[in-house]
């Protein structure tokens, strides 16, 4: 563990004894908040400004967690934009700022590419998010357009409202005329990452690369096909080293998962009858189902 980490993790355990926390033991996403913090914790994370002045880390899991330390990426580089800058979204670890900028930079060597328009990522403390997403809250994920940057000179306002582009067809069972191999190269280039723990995108584009991958294919078991992820895919990185009490993204089953994006793609197709049994929605995220940690980052 560096020294940076180390003092950040003291000036975490102080803040948790002086905010109802639980700091007699080290934080990780077992813990709850021991103050039984009945508060929605999207109201609280949802409307925080600035990150804590404490050393990088992740606490928790992707979808129920949060950060210290985030560090922004910059709303403009030589390979990229950040996007919607109102939502104040563009916070991350210094991890992921780091892939981002590695990525973007390959992405400007392919066709009809200068780079990447880079969407959300996380609040400036992570945690839940008021709206569009369940995940996000460790800094540790990624929305990358699929609409390719071409124009890296975007005011604010046009970053308000360029919008990407859908790449599927059936409702996610193709993709479109505008997947290019481009989009295919980009994924492919973030997915044998080390960094990377999953890439989410639609069946139909899983699919697709499925059937164009040649030579080694290990890459593959990375992406993963979910709702939704047509005009972006996400990226999501592994816990950084040291972040002891960040919860890693499960390895996804060994293979290539071809098979199971093409049944997702059977199941787009011809869809099953509802389950009965299907849990109900549930509701928010409350502050005492987070990590204690993260009553202590709140506070801050």
């Amino acid at each position: 563990m560096t020294l940076r980490l180390a003092l950040g993790l003291v000036a975490v355990a102080l803040l948790t004894s002086c905010g109802g926390g639980d700091a007699g033991t080290s934080p990780g996403a077992s813990q709850t908040n021991a103050s039984n913090d009945t508060r929605v914790a999207k109201e609280v994370f949802g409307h925080m400004s600035s990150p804590t002045p404490t050393a990088a880390a992740s606490y928790g899991g992707y979808a129920n967690g949060c950060q210290a330390g985030a560090v922004t990426l910059p709303e403009t580089g030589a390979t990229w934009q950040a996007m919607r800058l109102s939502r104040n979204r563009n916070w991350a670890q210094p991890v992921t700022v780091d892939f981002l900028t590695d990525l973007s930079r390959f992405a400007a060597t392919q066709p009809g590419w200068n780079g990447l328009y880079i969407g959300d990522m996380s609040q400036p403390r992570g945690g839940p998010m008021l709206t569009g997403h369940s995940s996000h809250q460790t800094g540790l994920d990624a929305d990358i357009w699929m609409l390719p940057a071409t124009n890296l000179s975007l005011s604010r306002d046009a970053r308000e409202s360029l919008s990407s582009i859908s790449m599927q067809r059936a409702n996610g069972a193709y993709v479109n005329s505008d997947w290019t191999p481009a989009h295919e190269a980009i994924i492919r280039r973030a997915a044998q990452d080390p960094r990377v723990a999953r890439i989410f995108v639609f069946a139909g584009a899983k699919v697709e690369m499925c059937e164009n991958a040649t030579g080694d294919r290990s890459w593959l078991n990375k992406v993963r096909p979910w709702f939704g992820h047509h005009y972006h895919f996400h990226v999501r990185l592994r816990c950084p080293e040291g972040s002891n009490g960040c919860d890693d993204q499960a390895p996804p089953p060994p293979g290539d998962g071809c098979d199971d994006a093409r049944e997702w793609v059977a199941n787009i197709l011809n869809p099953p009858p509802p389950d009965p049994n299907a849990p109900p929605p549930r509701g928010p995220l409350l502050m005492g189902e987070l990590p204690a940690t993260c009553a202590a980052i709140a506070a801050n």
